[in-house]
């Protein structure tokens, strides 16, 4: 039998250990809480880019991310040149108004 005196020691030390392990336990908890959510984050995560990549195939004909910043860059091209036509077409539209009421006024 251990002395006496090492006795309070011991049951401070098994009080330590119970603690330690319900501290542990608890982490454990978290932790695979946190796995089960990252899993369903992973899964739902994973839908939604296959979604989205169907739907880009089926807009675009592609998912392929390069292929698709190519095609955004050739539609904004595209509309730079549209927007340029058109500026061009209302200035030509207000100089024959303007020429128009040169004519009326004189």
């Amino acid at each position: 039998m251990p002395p006496t005196n090492d006795r309070p020691r011991a049951a401070e030390a098994d009080a330590a250990a119970q603690r330690e392990l319900a501290e542990l336990k608890a982490a454990y908890e978290r932790l695979r809480d946190d796995k089960v959510r990252a899993e369903q984050n992973l899964a739902n995560l994973t839908r939604q880019l296959d979604e989205l990549e169907a739907r880009a195939r089926a807009e675009y004909g592609t998912a392929d991310p390069a292929e698709l910043a190519a095609l955004l860059e050739g539609m904004r091209a595209e509309n730079a040149r549209l927007v340029a036509e058109y500026r061009e077409h209302i200035s030509g539209v207000r100089r024959d108004l303007a020429a128009v009421e040169r004519e009326f006024e004189e």
